[in-house]
């Protein structure tokens, strides 16, 4: 992993007891009093548009009532049927812009949304279900493969397991989870969330995942194609953009993602490289989980750098905020320009270039200035891995830029291969919507190779 470059660092001070606790949970989960007064400020509306919102439909109003009513089992199920990943995307969904911003409270005299993301966690933590809610159908005889063990590919996997079809999943890397796993901010999953969600889904029973499965590896499309009745490219965005700029290759500048995955996975985090001063490139929730992340571990000073302004972020308020309130500096109206070098060829700095809007276009101003750092991150966003897509049969993929081209059925231009979540044209690359493209896309795909008729 590219973190091998920081090696030469320093360690933590503080001894991973300590550390750890810089890394709990985000927001503390509603305790039973306090889920039955939230609950009980909902107003249940007819066609609510917090349902409406919801990218994996979850009927809000619905499991909010069974709370309300202690019937925490029904909730838990409600939100399960529509959304097996459910108990992550309470944690880690963008609520605030989403279902919580729809809330028809923030209208009234309060002025507040009702808590729906942790009412949905209380709703998965606290269920009693003593086996797996949900039953197989009668075997279809159809064989399925889906790639990535991701958010997409694992609520695919279910999905199609549930309705009858056996599944094999074929996974990258050693654990299953995707993103959930190795790109979210520690203190947003914890208590190896991930991996217990993935057990949970696996008891459904018709999925077999293999791990150290790489497509355009020791895995081809062209293969899986014709072994299998169907196959689902559930692949995510797994290459760090570049910035194009000499020295990107420098011991010390890295993708955010490699070093959040490192911490996520590190049994120890006072073993991890940690610079002194730090650069974050970028403006979304991965800029933003680096951040706070390497400030929380103990970085001196923590600068966070973007080329517009604050409205024009992809990390939400609630997230800004999260980042100042660890001590981010945050940086505007600022581009990268060059890669300062120490006589070792280590990083030193970056070199910036102000920013504004010129004639309606973003335009380098000419003025410059300097930030010292030990290290640079880059979170400017992923592409498409080509690796992943190298044999003949991937390359005749249809493709939006880095994205797959689907239909609206989550079909590729190639007969019986599909694909969804991230790596695909359409979405806002949230977990929430990549389980929702592997759900419908399981529904496709069961109809398809069954013969039958879509639902009227």
């Amino acid at each position: 992993m590219m973190i091998e470059s920081l090696k030469y660092m320093p360690q933590p001070k503080e001894a991973n007891a300590a550390l750890a606790e810089h890394f709990t949970d985000l927001a503390p989960a509603l305790n039973a009093r306090q889920a039955a007064i939230e609950s009980s400020r909902c107003l249940y509306c007819y066609d609510a548009p917090c349902t409406r919102i919801c990218p994996s439909d979850i009927d809000v109003a619905s499991f909010i009532r069974n709370i309300h009513d202690e019937n925490i089992n029904g909730a838990a199920v409600g939100i399960l049927k529509q959304n097996i990943l459910g108990g992550s995307c309470s944690r880690v969904c963008p609520t605030e812009i989403l279902c919580e911003d729809a809330c028809v409270r923030n209208h009234d005299a309060e002025g507040q949304p009702v808590k729906i993301g942790l009412l949905q966690r209380y709703a998965i933590d606290n269920m009693t279900i003593t086996e797996h809610p949900f039953k197989r159908a009668a075997s279809t005889g159809k064989k399925i493969a889906v790639v990535g063990a991701g958010p997409a590919g694992l609520s695919c996997a279910h999905r199609l397991a549930m309705l009858g079809n056996d599944v094999v999943v074929y996974e990258a890397k050693e654990k299953s989870g995707g993103l959930n796993e190795y790109g979210i901010a520690k203190y947003k999953l914890t208590d190896n969330f991930a991996q217990k969600e993935v057990d949970f889904l696996l008891q459904i029973g018709g999925i077999e995942i293999k791990h150290g499965q790489t497509l355009g590896g020791n895995v081809q499309l062209k293969d899986l194609h014709a072994q299998y009745d169907a196959v689902f490219l559930g692949l995510g965005l797994g290459a760090s953009k570049q910035l194009g700029l000499t020295g990107e290759d420098a011991p010390g500048l890295l993708a955010a993602v490699d070093y959040i995955a490192a911490l996520r996975q590190a049994d120890d985090l006072s073993k991890l490289p940690l610079p002194a001063r730090a650069i974050v490139i970028g403006a979304g929730n991965t800029a933003i989980d680096m951040a706070v992340q390497i400030q929380r571990l103990g970085a001196e000073e923590v600068t966070l750098v973007y080329r517009r302004g604050f409205d024009a972020m992809s990390a939400t308020e609630h997230e800004q905020h999260i980042a100042k309130e660890n001590q981010v500096r945050m940086r505007t109206w600022a581009q990268p320009q060059q890669v300062l070098l120490d006589e070792a060829g280590r990083v030193r700095g970056m070199r910036f270039e102000k920013t504004a809007i010129v004639n309606g276009r973003l335009a380098g101003t000419g003025e410059t200035f300097e930030i010292a750092a030990d290290a640079i991150f880059k979170a400017i966003g992923q592409g498409m891995d080509e690796k992943s897509i190298s044999d003949p049969l991937a390359k005749t993929l249809k493709r939006d830029g880095d994205k797959i081209h689907v239909d609206d059925q989550f079909r590729t231009v190639l007969p019986r291969i599909y694909a969804g979540g991230d790596c695909v044209a359409p979405g806002q690359d949230l977990t929430v919507q990549a389980v929702q493209h592997g759900k419908l896309a399981a529904h496709a795909i069961h109809q398809d190779i069954n013969g039958l008729k879509e639902a009227a």
